[in-house]
């Protein structure tokens, strides 16, 4: 097999998508597949690699990943017999149907950016990403599709595309490296996390905002934003704006066992995001026995079960978020039932599962193929 995506699980950059694709394909090497990936390199990276069977080649910088990787992709399927080509489409595609060849494909999407690209990049940049993004219902239309929620879906289908070709697979989740035998217990006062990428589209100003008006509520609570990214420096300057220095901490990246206790300390997790593939976040938090308040969009409201394991609010109403956030920290026999529920929730997804449902669609995708 092989497979193309902008990153590895080793680029300090990746994220929710690498680390999906990553326990895919390391499950694919653990069951005798032989699987090579092709992504962007990064500094200190070697440009061949082997991590948990995967040999990864390398080759030029993310940001025109989309000019250099196709033509190696082509290269490699030219000299190689791959049973089976898998894209990760989760930036610019990189429209393997036009020279993947009679090789069967197999499209990974968490989402598209959609218009959701205006909030974060320039206005010439983000029309070149949804251009980019509105040529794939006639450029795969004869693709078969892995989605990881309904919201993707729902997505891809209103794009054109062919719903009996799209198949909905849940992300798994870490039990293990979120399960605490001996947890540290909540903080005192009201501790309340937004964990993410700090990038303008995650849209945590709005995260801000409402928690400007739960310390106003109650002047103990303190707030955690975890995560890094280029969105920083504006969400500090609006942390002094709104008069918050003091009771706002950025604590940037954590090693997980950092994490992990952290997220057993806090009280509740605000994700103001517009768009999410599926929120592995708010079921990472759930493991943690953390509710959620997130916005109703994509994505969100498919790892969110409304009213049991968190709340859903109209994106960008930092009113609203703030406003569910107090009736959840005033009714501690909720709050508790809405944490019982969202570890009971995080608890029903597994990467084994996830692994087990992909391997089964590349080899359906493979043999009707070569059938064909």
């Amino acid at each position: 097999m092989l497979a193309v995506n902008w990153r590895d699980i080793g680029d300090p950059l990746g994220g929710g998508a690498e680390l999906h694709l990553h326990h895919i394909l390391k499950g694919a090497a653990a069951a005798g597949w032989q699987v090579d990936l092709v992504c962007s390199a990064y500094a200190g990276a070697p440009a061949e690699d082997e991590i948990d069977g995967v040999h990864i080649l390398r080759r030029g910088h993310w940001a025109v990943a989309n000019f250099v990787l196709p033509p190696l992709v082509r290269r490699l399927l030219r000299r190689g017999n791959y049973d089976l080509l898998v894209e990760d489409i989760n930036k610019i595609p990189f429209y393997t149907p036009l020279y993947r060849g009679d090789t069967p494909l197999v499209a990974i999407v968490p989402h598209l950016f959609g218009r959701t690209v205006y909030r974060e990049a320039n206005p010439l940049l983000a029309t070149y990403v949804y251009a980019a993004e509105s040529l794939i219902p006639r450029l795969y239309r004869d693709v078969d599709f892995e989605v990881i929620s309904p919201s993707t879906r729902d997505d891809l289908v209103a794009r054109g595309l062919d719903g009996g070709r799209i198949r909905t697979i849940y992300c798994g989740m870490d039990h293990a490296r979120f399960t605490l035998t001996d947890p540290p217990p909540r903080a005192d006062d009201p501790l309340i996390v937004s964990w993410s990428r700090l990038r303008r589209y995650k849209s945590l100003d709005v995260a801000l905002r409402a928690f400007a008006l739960i310390h106003a509520a109650l002047p103990e609570a303190r707030m955690l934003v975890m995560g890094r990214g280029p969105d920083e420096a504006r969400l500090r300057r609006l942390c002094g704006k709104l008069g918050l220095d003091a009771s706002v901490e950025f604590r940037g990246f954590q090693p997980w066992d950092e994490l992990v206790r952290t997220l057993h300390r806090c009280h509740l997790f605000l994700n103001p995001s517009p768009k999410e593939g599926w929120g592995l976040t708010v079921i990472e938090a759930g493991q943690c026995g953390l509710p959620v308040i997130a916005s109703d969009r994509p994505g969100l409201k498919d790892s969110v079960r409304d009213g049991v394991t968190g709340v859903l609010v109209p994106y960008g109403d930092h009113a609203a978020m703030a406003s569910a956030a107090l009736e959840l920290l005033n009714d501690r026999r909720r709050w508790t039932a809405m944490s019982d529920q969202a570890r009971r929730w995080a608890a029903g997804f597994s990467w084994e599962r996830c692994v087990g449902e992909s391997l089964e669609l590349f080899e359906q995708v493979a043999r009707r193929e070569r059938r064909t």
